[in-house]
């Protein structure tokens, strides 16, 4: 298959020879939806159609959402957010009664701007109520594998990276990945209920050589250790899901039955590209409040501002069911599959380039 010029295009997107150059990746990207759209289909989930227009567009620190308002006619006007994920919305759709579901859509995320990052950019989302999350580990896989059987690749490659998308995935989890790639001893900062040791971290971190400022929690600290040590080592040669993320590191997670310091929450990483994001849910509002109050005092303190909390979600999962969830994002699964090298690559039509 061509690929696209590795440098980014000095002429729009629209211009007919940069177009032409990007058009094989992009019918790839068509081919490859529709076989997601079957494979679902096929285990009788139902597509949903979520509205991006939210009340509160998700309420984790480090996401940030574009803010708009609705202007009512002699009702005023409402703050309004462009949705970062479907999230909210297929929760509730389980909580009204859906039992599987995906979504295939746009997602907006402000301050996003890399070769893997776009501010508008498509989210595969999916849910099995009352199966357990390994149900879902295994359907991210099988997409995995059906993105290279339909672009017709053997393996997948991202700069100098490359795995074999039809391995068996490595799995491992957080805590021993931070010890086997950067030798910190990550479970010796949790304490028995999961509550972090900030200070503990800072000298594990000193220890294996990770700078880090003096206002750095241990969040931020953690965030520096994965993204510095660990997620270039992942999903080389295999597809690698690393597991059992800190309850710290997981506000949406239910706390995992065998260690209470951390979560149901698992990454799926391919050439050291995080490609999904999965759960086993949290349906406890009161204990979901809490966090989100939490997330966004962090959000507070780092970035001066909060969302807010949609009630109307915490009163959904009082009535949803156990259930397991992915998302998965779409734009960078094709990008591996068809050898792309920007995300602006293989989206029909990217925002335009200011250079900002």
């Amino acid at each position: 298959m061509t690929r696209p010029p590795t440098s980014p295009a000095a002429s729009p997107w629209w211009t007919p020879h940069i177009h032409a150059d990007r058009r094989p990746l992009l019918l790839a990207r068509n081919r490859i939806r529709d076989g997601v759209r079957q494979y679902f289909g096929m285990q009788d989930f139902l597509e949903v159609e979520c509205g991006a227009l939210q009340v509160s567009p998700g309420n984790e620190a480090h996401l940030h959402a574009f803010r708009t308002e609705r202007i009512s006619p002699g009702e005023g006007t409402e703050t309004l957010y462009l949705h970062t994920s479907p999230e909210f919305a297929c929760k509730k759709l389980l909580a009204a009664g859906e039992t599987r579901i995906f979504s295939l859509g746009p997602a907006y995320r402000n301050r996003e701007k890399s070769a893997l990052h776009a501010a508008e950019f498509t989210m595969l989302e999916w849910y099995r109520a009352g199966e357990a999350y390994a149900s879902v580990m295994a359907d991210a896989i099988d997409l995995v594998r059906l993105a290279a059987t339909t672009a017709g690749a053997k393996h997948f490659r991202y700069r100098d990276r490359q795995a074999n998308p039809f391995a068996e995935p490595q799995r491992i989890s957080v805590a021993v990945a931070f010890m086997q790639f950067g030798g910190v001893d990550l479970l010796s900062t949790l304490s028995p209920m999961g509550g972090a040791n900030r200070d503990a971290l800072a000298e594990e971190a000193r220890r294996a050589g990770i700078s880090f400022s003096a206002d750095d929690n241990w969040s931020d600290i953690f965030s520096r250790i994965l993204v510095e040590r660990i997620e270039p080592k992942l999903g080389i040669g295999a597809p690698t899901l690393l597991v059992e993320y800190p309850r710290v590191e997981a506000a949406l997670a239910r706390t995992s039955a065998n260690d209470p310091r951390v979560a149901e929450r698992f990454e799926l990483y391919i050439c050291g590209v995080e490609i999904a994001n999965g759960f086993g849910e949290l349906t406890d509002p009161e204990e979901q409040q809490k966090r989100f109050e939490a997330e966004m005092a962090e959000k507070a303190r780092i970035y001066g501002e909060r969302y807010p909390v949609d009630a109307d979600f915490l009163a959904a999962l009082a009535l949803m069911p156990e259930a397991s969830g992915v998302a998965l994002g779409f734009d960078r699964l094709v990008m591996l599959a068809t050898g792309a090298e920007r995300i602006d690559q293989v989206i029909w039509t990217p925002m335009p380039d200011k250079g900002i």
